[in-house]
């Protein structure tokens, strides 16, 4: 009985030990979601604004190149001092700023595997945790207007422009429906 009753005990605080690690990470996932919202709403909003007023995409470009990172330190430097968020592609535009690292490619990657298998989903939130920090990852996916600046057919002026502000470019021939990049908010618990 007393074996029984050890077992049933193990199981349970097994159980709780479990639940705790899935809430925390549900609660981290949360707030990692929050900050991927604020860099990818305020960027968004911008581009929005400028392909409005210069639907060529030129004015968007040049935002992208002065203001986008700019933007980035603006939405880090109002999260609390355990959190960052930023972003980061397979082929980066802007190689000083956006370099992914060996999880960032890993889970890339995977979304792109789901992607080619038919089970990706645009709303995938995958969260990968390492150590004391843990990251929170959203796919950014190609849409039609993104192909003014990241597509194959750039016009000669898109062109030109990307060469002179990103000479290291490597983030056209994307298609509508590709894998553009994530967006990684880091949260790291002491």
């Amino acid at each position: 009985m007393k074996f029984v009753k050890l077992l049933w005990m193990t199981t349970l605080a097994g159980s709780v030990m479990l639940n705790a690690a899935s809430d925390d990470i549900a609660t981290v996932k949360k707030e990692g979601v929050k900050y991927i919202k604020m860099l990818g709403g305020a960027l968004k909003k911008e581009l929005k604004a400028h392909l409005k007023n210069d639907p060529s995409g030129l004015e968007a470009l040049a935002f992208c190149s002065g203001s986008a990172e700019e933007i980035t330190k603006k939405v880090n430097a109002s999260l609390p001092p355990y959190a960052k968020v930023r972003r980061t592609a397979l082929k980066v535009r802007n190689d000083k700023a956006n370099t992914p690292d060996k999880t960032d490619i890993e889970v890339m990657k995977a979304y792109e595997e789901a992607m080619a298998s038919g089970t990706f989903s645009p709303k995938d939130i995958k969260v990968v945790k390492a150590g004391d920090t843990t990251r929170v990852y959203k796919p950014l996916v190609t849409q039609k207007v993104c192909l003014k600046c990241h597509g194959s057919a750039l016009s000669p002026k898109i062109a030109e422009a990307i060469k002179t502000a990103y000479p290291h470019d490597m983030a056209t021939g994307f298609k509508e429906g590709d894998l553009r990049g994530v967006i990684v908010s880091e949260i790291k618990r002491q």
